[in-house]
């Protein structure tokens, strides 16, 4: 590794600072397979991440926020975007075979609907407490004219 691509990695807490989280969860991250493979190890060194990883990072805790996803979605998303990603690098390698191509293109839609889905769910539960607050917000004013007919 050149001195000045070293110098442009990260250390755990720099990583941390940047992304908005605390190292324990990057560690915590890393256990789960979420950040599996993207943390650069020198043999009885520290952990150094790229722009990449607090990019990623950055990515994750949005979905995670967002979402409200648990880390076990939060991982099948992450799994998701990795298979889309191969299959968006075998696709514009100019595959010929018109066979694979289709299944590639399926794959793919399998992959948007599992990130939809969870989408969907979120759209769905927000949807659902807004009714209900706005339900309580009528019958708090209700009761407010109540009261005030009343005095």
């Amino acid at each position: 590794m050149t001195q000045s691509a070293s110098a442009s990695l990260l250390r755990i807490g720099e990583l941390a600072r940047r992304a908005g989280t605390t190292p324990r969860t990057i560690r915590y991250y890393e256990e789960l397979g979420l950040l599996a493979g993207r943390a650069a190890r020198p043999l009885g060194g520290h952990r150094l991440y790229s722009e990449d990883d607090v990019a990623h990072l950055r990515e994750l805790i949005r979905l995670r926020e967002l979402l409200g996803l648990s880390l076990d979605e939060l991982g099948a998303v992450v799994e998701a975007e990795e298979a889309r990603a191969m299959l968006r690098a075998e696709f514009h390698s100019g595959v010929s075979d018109p066979r694979r191509l289709r299944e590639i293109l399926i794959e793919a839609c399998g992959h948007l609907d599992l990130q939809l889905s969870l989408v969907e769910r979120r759209r769905t539960e927000l949807s659902t407490l807004e009714d209900d607050l706005r339900e309580r917000r009528e019958r708090v004013v209700a009761r407010l004219a109540a009261a005030d007919a009343g005095s």
